[in-house]
């Protein structure tokens, strides 16, 4: 694996101009972004799909996923519950929900 991040966003730049707006494009750049350990860019990038496609479940919990990364776990908390009323049964959403509890002081609410 090249593990070229700095090329991936360049060329997802140019996806950028060539399609404008396309919430595929952001949550790849997200994807490269927390590579780099760039949360904050990964987040803008995930708040930028979620007003393109604000029912998407994946935008919803990966954005959950940031927030948590960044300590913001009341708003990582609101995103992960939109995220499982969409998809109830994902494992991985309820998985770091109830971390998120846990970090919120909601011991109840890890089980």
């Amino acid at each position: 694996m090249l593990k070229d991040y700095q090329g991936a966003l360049k060329d997802l730049a140019k996806a950028d101009v060539l399609e404008p707006n396309n919430a595929s494009t952001l949550r790849s750049c997200e994807i490269v972004k927390n590579m780099l350990d760039d949360y904050q860019g990964a987040l803008q990038d995930l708040d930028k799909a979620h007003v393109l496609e604000p029912k998407n479940k994946s935008t919803l919990k990966i954005r959950g996923d940031v927030k948590y990364m960044l300590d913001d776990y009341q708003r990582a908390l609101q995103d992960l519950d939109k995220a499982h009323v969409l998809e109830p049964k994902n494992k991985s959403t309820l998985k770091i929900r109830a971390y998120v509890k846990y970090k919120l002081g909601d011991y109840q609410g890890t089980l």
